[in-house]
């Protein structure tokens, strides 16, 4: 044995004066184009043409693309279903929250209720009760009715600074307090 093993020798790849490869036509009788013509918009149709012939597709690549296509059909539904159900899961968790702080916040109220200061307090506010002994009065609406602020008018934000002179007030409100007239007493009378 000598090395070779029982193969054949190999061949040269494209040796030069070979015939070329089937279904290609040899360079020098490769088929003339035509001059490219321009349209209206300056653009050549080979130019235009020219990407849509640049692209090659194997067997693989369209059966990849075609799985593509079909993972995308077959998970595009779940997927919707699968983002819905999380966006309903915490706007549930979301009103559990909001439940459990105002069951909280009873139950805080429940046990203020258990406190007799409490009880006696809102009996108070609420009801206007008064202890045995006590006398209650109760004012109602003691404003003149000018004075009364007005629902329709509206509250500026401003602020606003009065043209006053201090000074002069000031010495008015005392000679007002030094010339008025003396209180009697009511045992004088």
């Amino acid at each position: 044995m000598n090395g070779d093993s029982g193969r054949a020798p190999r061949r040269p790849a494209n040796p030069a004066g070979s015939r070329p490869p089937r279904g290609r036509k040899p360079p020098a009788a490769a088929e003339r184009r035509p001059a490219p013509r321009t349209t209206t918009g300056g653009a050549t149709e080979a130019a235009r043409a020219g990407w849509l012939r640049g692209i090659r597709f194997s067997g693989f690549s369209l059966i990849m693309m075609g799985i593509l296509v079909l993972a995308v059909v077959v998970l595009a539904p779940s997927i919707t279903a699968f983002a819905q159900q999380r966006q309903q899961i915490a706007e549930l968790r979301a009103a559990v929250s909001a439940q459990e702080e105002e069951v909280q916040r009873l139950r805080d109220e429940r046990e203020r209720w258990n406190d007799e200061t409490f009880i006696v307090t809102q009996a108070r506010e609420r009801l206007y009760y008064v202890m045995p002994g006590e006398v209650s009065y109760l004012v109602i609406d003691d404003r003149a009715a000018g004075t009364t602020a007005d629902a329709a008018t509206e509250v500026s934000a401003e602020v606003t600074e009065t043209k006053g002179d201090w000074m002069r007030t000031l010495l008015d409100s005392v000679m007002t307090a030094g010339l008025a007239p003396a209180a009697t007493e009511s045992g004088e009378r």
